[in-house]
């Protein structure tokens, strides 16, 4: 697995760089956005490492350019902010996941392996229900010639909620299925992801929704004519 880590803080870039060589895994690194851009147009990356504040250009500005240019390496932003507002804000401009600092290097392993695991492993299977099809080789949703790609998290979501409609999954369970036991993130994840997953699937048209059941959680219904 090839990864890029762009990391303006250079002695936690090389200690990185060295610890995911042991692991046998192809990592380049650089220092600030412009160079992380370049290398993206250069190489095919099976996931990529952004430090939000980067000089010349940010984090996340590297990753509106990535999505700008239909690309869909997967993306760990790292981040010394924490507030929600910045959290959401990455997470809408096409973020995969994110990790707050400082963090444990473990904990970043296990990201960029299940991150990874989406440019390893891909499942040629196309889900359908109702009018919407999710094809989890290319993470897309579509209905009919509308076409709408999703991050590592909101595939996750819909996928589960496709596999098992009309079940009904409360927040805690969602956050254990698709967050993890020790994830570092708060309940208020699941709603950030479950409304930008409502958003595609009006965007595209679906006759299928994800309805709140209050005290309960969620599940996925078709819409009412």
């Amino acid at each position: 697995m090839r990864i890029l880590i762009a990391e303006d803080e250079i002695a936690t870039a090389k200690a990185l760089k060295l610890l995911l060589e042991k692991l046998k895994y192809s990592v380049d690194i650089v220092y600030n956005g412009m160079d992380a851009w370049q290398n993206i147009t250069r190489t095919s990356y099976d996931v990529i490492v952004l430090d939000i504040m980067m000089p010349g250009i940010s984090g996340l500005e590297v990753l509106a350019l990535i999505r700008k240019n239909n690309l869909t390496t997967p993306v760990l932003l790292l981040t010394a902010k924490a507030e929600l507002e910045d959290r959401v804000a990455g997470l809408d401009a096409g973020a995969d996941d994110y990790l707050p600092k400082p963090f444990a290097t473990a904990e970043l392993i296990a990201r960029i392996k299940a991150l990874g695991r989406r440019s390893e492993n891909f499942d040629e299977q196309v889900k359908k229900i109702g009018n919407i099809a999710l094809d989890s080789n290319k993470f897309e949703l579509s209905v009919d010639n509308e076409k709408i790609k999703l991050t590592n998290k909101e595939f996750q979501l819909l996928d589960l909620f496709v596999r098992y409609p009309g079940h009904i999954f409360s927040t805690e369970h969602l956050m254990e299925i698709i967050w993890g036991f020790d994830t570092d993130s708060e309940v208020d994840v699941v709603w950030t992801h479950i409304g930008f997953v409502r958003k595609k699937l009006k965007k595209v048209g679906a006759n299928v929704e994800i309805v709140t059941k209050r005290g309960a959680g969620y599940s996925l219904e078709g819409i009412s004519e």
